[in-house]
């Protein structure tokens, strides 16, 4: 079957996240992997947030995607979101760079092997909740121990040259601030609003974004490399300063109880987006130490992973690019989070390497191009090749 087929397929399955149900698409999965003899198990995290796993005995390396999508509002598309449709070269829909798209490619790789008569040398895994933060997904099988160290490539979507080698870390936590209530008509006379305690810690908080934190030579190289070419791929003006700075984001804030009433609560949800470099227990006594009359409670926290660029992984997977595009390829670090941090915890040398239109990731009118999904296909198979002790 055409990858662009499968694509297709992939995307008519609804699997947003919320809910987080996908229990549809991984049987789809699972039905193409047996039609093709890979034989899979599912592990179910319950409520339908199913995985499928299969494991090829002595492999060295494991291909990963995600089949939750992120919710598709009906307005302003073009297409329906959930149509699958295959036009103008393109593959239309939620998911279909984000990153069903990828899946396909890794399904496809795995058919062309096995239509040869050739074993896949490579597990398999497809999870269901990394746009969530991956608890029913890739941290349930890490932490049932389905799962061992190895190589592996996360087929996100990356731009068609360079492999990502490495994300910024990230901490959210929640603050919340308190206050003393009163009668709203004398304020500020009488009480102590919560909301105008967070208005100044709001304003602090924009100097940590100011700060560099200096890394050793190559590293630095490599940061200086990847924001030339997320440049390009965002065209953002000062993306050099996303890699390297500490970038924040207050996602939420609520707060008071009526406008007559000065504010007991207010509660700030803060993300933060970690350089390298940059000490996270440091940050957080700064940021408690700064946010008067509020208690500071960090969520999660994850420091910045790289994989060394000189690792079979990453050289396999740039030489096979470069076979399939026939221009050079190296790696790149980027400031977005995945899965791949925590199989890098967990020991995994990981790579992020996919199909897609990067604009349209978690856009309407999100799309893949048919090019990019067969020139993965065959960059996957080039890899899984070379993994085998069999070169392309």
């Amino acid at each position: 079957m055409h990858v662009s087929r499968i694509c297709s397929d992939l995307v008519k399955i609804k699997s947003e996240n919320p809910p987080g149900t996908t229990a549809e698409v991984i049987e789809y999965i699972r039905e193409f992997l047996n039609g093709i003899g890979i034989r899979s198990t599912i592990y179910g995290a319950g409520q339908g947030m199913d995985n499928l796993v299969a494991i090829q005995k002595d492999a060295q390396l494991m291909l990963c995607g995600h089949v939750d999508v992120v919710p598709a509002p009906g307005d302003n598309w073009s297409r329906p979101p959930f149509s699958g449709e295959i036009a103008d070269g393109r593959v239309w829909g939620r998911g279909a760079t984000d990153m069903k798209g990828g899946c396909a490619a890794i399904l496809s790789a795995c058919e062309t092997l096995a239509e040869k008569g050739g074993d896949v040398p490579a597990t398999l895994t497809f999870v269901c909740d990394e746009e969530t933060g991956g608890e029913n997904g890739t941290r349930f099988l890490l932490a049932k121990k389905v799962l061992s160290p190895c190589d592996c490539i996360i087929a996100e979507p990356t731009p068609a040259l360079h492999p990502s080698i490495g994300q910024k870390g990230l901490c959210r936590m929640e603050i919340a601030f308190s206050g003393i209530p009163a009668h709203g008509s004398l304020y500020p006379v009488v009480g102590r609003s919560a909301i105008m305690e967070a208005v100044p810690f709001l304003e602090w908080v924009k100097i940590l974004y100011n700060r560099e934190y200096p890394v050793d030579a190559s590293l630095q190289e490599i940061i200086d490399r990847s924001a030339g070419v997320l440049g390009k791929e965002f065209r953002i003006e000062g993306v050099s300063d996303a890699l390297q700075r500490l970038t924040f984001n207050p996602g939420t804030i609520h707060g008071g109880e009526k406008s007559n009433v000065v504010a007991e609560h207010c509660t700030l949800e803060l993300e933060i987006r970690v350089p390298w470099g940059c000490s996270i227990p440091e940050t957080i006594a700064e940021i408690k130490a700064h946010a008067n009359n509020a208690v500071v409670t960090p969520q999660e926290a994850y420091v910045p992973t790289i994989t060394d660029p000189l690792s079979r992984i990453v050289t396999v997977t740039c030489e096979a690019v470069q076979r399939a595009w026939n221009k050079p390829s190296f790696p790149f670090v980027q400031w977005a989070a995945s899965d791949a941090r925590h199989l890098r915890g967990a020991g995994f040398r990981v790579i992020e390497y996919g199909p897609g239109e990067i604009e349209s990731l978690h856009a309407v009118n999100e799309r893949v191009t048919i090019v990019s999904l067969e020139k993965a296909v065959e960059i996957y198979r080039d890899v899984m090749q070379q993994y085998a002790g069999k070169p392309a």
